[in-house]
């Protein structure tokens, strides 16, 4: 790993900031990705470089969401202590963020050991994403019921029991290959949340359960890094940086105007393949 070449580093890069938002599990490509590189996924340096990588798809979500972030810390904070500031709209969305991020956080935790290493398979891999597809296809009915029951929320109406139900379905995104937007995004639609409503608040609820999780492993792995090679770690870096915040803004844009239903069809058809390919030996399951 203390050989990783800049190629490696950018398709690392690539990967990472492609695959963190949109529904198609980025742990999953990832670790696909670092066995086609024949690089060793359990490896303290490999984990380390995964972990340093994310930092940089978080900091896009920061830049990208900066303003509404600054809006709802101050609604959050004013209403703490101002009764009237607690109508504000932005005060219940901040709350429904803070509330939805601590199950993930206490599962995570707990559960580190189990998630790092039993669940660190690619049969795992292709299991979650083939499954899971078949919530979001769920998610997509409930909603189309919803809609046409004209009852559809928008973000002036999340409220903190939103996020909480929301935050426990993020916990399953703690499975490799199940995908935190696609956990997230499909408990919004079946909460009634509109489909870019249910979007925002999955990168909203991104930011302190990504950083949280890259910033600890990035500590617990701290003696792999001293593997790792400084211009590497840049470059992807700045890579995951770069098409992390461009897919924040295409994954906008579509869901607007479009269904889950692409990724599961995507999801499926990369379940299989990988399924495949781990049968006939062509790839390690870890």
């Amino acid at each position: 790993m203390a050989d990783l070449s800049y190629l490696d580093a950018v398709i690392l890069g690539v990967v990472e900031g492609l695959t963190e938002y949109l529904p198609v599990s980025s742990t999953g490509h990832l670790t696909i990705t670092e066995q086609l590189l024949g690089l060793k996924v359990a490896d303290a340096a490999v984990t380390a470089y995964t972990a340093v990588i994310q930092l940089g798809a978080i900091a896009a979500t920061l830049l990208y969401f900066f303003r509404d972030i600054v809006r709802f810390a101050v609604a959050w904070f004013r209403g703490l202590t101002n009764p009237e500031a607690r109508q504000d709209s932005d005060y219940g969305l901040a709350w429904a963020v803070v509330i939805g991020s601590v199950p993930v956080g206490i599962v995570g935790f707990l559960g580190r050991h189990v998630i790092e290493g039993a669940l660190r398979s690619l049969w795992v891999v292709a299991a979650a994403l083939i499954l899971w597809s078949a919530v979001m296809v769920a998610a997509e009915r409930v909603h189309a019921r919803i809609e046409s029951r004209g009852v559809v929320r928008d973000e002036h109406d999340v409220r903190p029991v939103d996020g909480l139900v929301i935050g426990l379905l993020q916990c399953f995104s703690l499975i490799p290959g199940v995908s935190r937007s696609g956990a997230t995004i499909s408990a919004g639609l079946m909460r009634g949340l509109d489909r870019v409503t249910a979007t925002r608040l999955s990168f909203f609820l991104a930011i302190p359960a990504l950083t949280a999780a890259g910033l600890f492993q990035a500590v617990q792995e701290r003696h792999g890094l001293s593997a790792l090679g400084l211009g590497p770690v840049v470059v992807g870096l700045v890579v995951a940086f770069v098409v992390a915040y461009a897919s924040i803004a295409w994954l906008l844009r579509f869901v607007a105007t479009n269904t889950l239903i692409p990724f599961v069809w995507y999801r499926v058809i990369l379940g299989l393949l990988l399924a495949g390919a781990l049968a006939a030996g062509f790839v390690n399951a870890t």
